[in-house]
C-alpha cells in the first residue's frame, strides 16, 4: 500500500444513525427493515441503498454486513460515509468490514452488547493519499471477493443438491410401495407416552439430567445444554428413554425425531413423546417416514392446534406410516443408512470449504490494509 495517513474515523466519516421504527405503526410493503442484524419487516419506503450497515443495539459478532439494494435503517445500526471526498465509499466499506472484529470488541455490556459510539468514532482508518490507489484496492477486492462468492455458491449448491438427492430416495422409497405394504397405527405397533410435566417447586427426588424438545435435532441429539430435574427412582420406567426409544417433539419443533441410542437411559420432559415399538426394527423406519413428512410439508396436516401447534398425543396414535415386509424394510433402512451417512460425510466437507472460504475472505480484507493483498494474489 502506498503512503497515506491514520486519522480517526470521526476526522473522516460522516457518523449516520438509522431511525427508530416500529412495526405496528410503520410497517408496509417493499422494503426490508435492518438495524443491527437480519430483517425484521417490511415498509413502504426507504432510507439507505447499497450500504455496510454497522450493529449499534444487540451485537452479534458479524456486527458490520453490506446490505444490496433499496431498504430501511432502523435505530439499532448506523452507516457511514466520508466526508469531504478522502475516501471512496466502496474503499470504506471494505476496511470497516476489515474491522468487524475490532467494531465488535466495542461492545458493552454483558445480556446485550451495545457499541460504544464515541470510542467508535476515534477508530483509526488509514487514508492512502492517492484516490487511485484506493481504487485499486478496491478492484483487486472486488475480483478476489467475485471468486469467493462464486466459489461459495457452488459448495452451497453441491450441499443443497447432496440432501435434495438422499431425501429423494427416501421419498421414492415411501411412496412406490411394493406386494405385501400395509398402513398402520402408531397405536397398534408401538407404545407411546408423554414426558413429565416439570415443576421445580413441586418435583421430588435426586437432581437428573433430562431432554426437551430444544435437545432433539433429526436422527441425533444435543446433549450439550442439559438441565436437571428432580425425579423419583419410581419414575424412571414412566419419564426416561432406554436405548432404541424414538423421542418425538410433541411442540416447539413437532414431529421432529431422533432415535436414543445410548446404553443408559435417560428421562425426558412433557414436550417429548416416547415411542416404542414392538419390532424395534421399525424405529429408523419411522423416523425416516418422519423425515420425508417434514421436508414434503406433509407433516404439518397431522398437527393440532390453532396457535402454538402439536404432534399430540392423539395424534400420534392415530398417525399411520407405511409398513414393507421386514426383509425389504431391513434392506431399505440399511440403504438409507448408507446414503445417510455418505450424505453426511459430503455436508461435512462443504461446510468445511464454506468456512475456509469465509477464512480466506477474511484474511484478504486484513492483507489489503496491511499492505501486502498484492503480494498474496501474484
Amino acid at each position: 500500500m502506498k503512503q497515506g495517513q491514520t486519522k480517526p474515523l470521526e476526522d473522516v466519516c460522516n457518523v449516520e444513525y438509522g431511525t427508530r421504527v416500529v412495526q405496528k405503526r410503520d410497517g408496509g410493503k417493499g422494503f426490508p427493515v435492518y438495524g443491527g442484524g437480519g430483517a425484521t419487516f417490511e415498509m413502504d419506503g426507504f432510507n439507505r441503498e447499497d450500504r455496510l450497515v454497522i450493529a449499534r443495539f444487540g451485537m452479534s459478532e458479524e456486527c458490520t454486513r453490506f446490505v444490496a439494494g433499496k431498504f430501511y435503517l432502523n435505530d439499532s445500526g448506523l452507516t457511514v460515509s466520508p466526508k469531504n471526498g478522502a475516501m471512496h465509499q466502496r474503499f470504506l466499506d471494505y476496511q470497516i468490514l476489515a474491522l468487524n472484529d475490532d467494531i465488535y470488541a466495542l461492545g458493552k455490556g454483558t445480556a446485550q452488547k451495545n457499541l460504544d459510539v464515541p470510542v467508535f468514532r476515534t477508530l483509526p482508518l488509514f487514508v492512502p493519499e492517492s484516490l487511485a490507489e484506493q481504487q485499486r484496492i478496491v478492484g483487486l477486492l472486488d475480483e478476489a471477493f467475485e471468486g469467493l462468492a462464486t466459489a461459495k455458491a457452488n459448495a452451497e449448491k453441491n450441499l443443497q443438491n447432496a440432501r435434495a438427492l438422499f431425501e429423494s430416495h427416501l421419498q421414492s422409497v415411501f411412496t412406490q410401495r411394493g406386494p405385501g405394504w400395509v398402513e398402520k397405527k402408531v397405536s397398534e405397533i408401538a407404545k407411546h407416552s408423554l414426558g413429565k410435566m416439570l415443576d421445580k417447586a413441586k418435583n421430588k427426588g435426586e437432581p437428573q439430567p433430562y431432554l426437551r424438545n430444544i435437545n432433539v435435532r433429526w436422527f441425533t441429539f444435543d446433549l450439550s445444554d442439559l438441565l436437571q430435574m428432580p425425579f423419583l427412582p419410581t419414575e424412571a420406567e414412566k419419564y426416561t428413554a432406554i436405548k432404541g426409544d424414538v423421542l418425538i417433539c410433541e411442540g416447539g419443533y413437532p414431529g421432529r425425531a431422533a432415535i436414543w441410542d445410548e446404553d443408559y437411559p435417560i428421562y425426558f420432559q412433557k414436550a417429548l413423546h416416547r415411542v416404542r415399538f414392538h419390532q424395534p426394527e421399525l424405529n429408523k423406519w419411522f423416523v425416516y417416514y418422519l423425515s420425508v413428512q417434514d421436508s414434503s410439508g406433509q407433516l404439518k396436516e397431522h398437527f393440532s392446534g390453532t396457535g402454538i401447534q402439536h404432534f399430540t398425543g392423539e395424534v400420534l396414535a392415530r398417525f399411520k406410516i407405511p409398513v414393507p415386509p421386514l426383509p425389504e424394510l431391513r434392506q431399505a433402512v440399511a440403504k438409507f443408512d448408507a446414503l445417510s451417512e455418505e450424505t453426511q460425510h459430503l455436508a461435512r466437507l462443504y461446510e468445511q470449504k464454506l468456512a475456509a472460504l469465509e477464512a480466506l475472505k477474511k484474511s484478504l480484507l486484513h492483507q489489503a490494509f496491511t499492505g501486502k493483498l498484492q503480494r498474496l494474489l501474484d
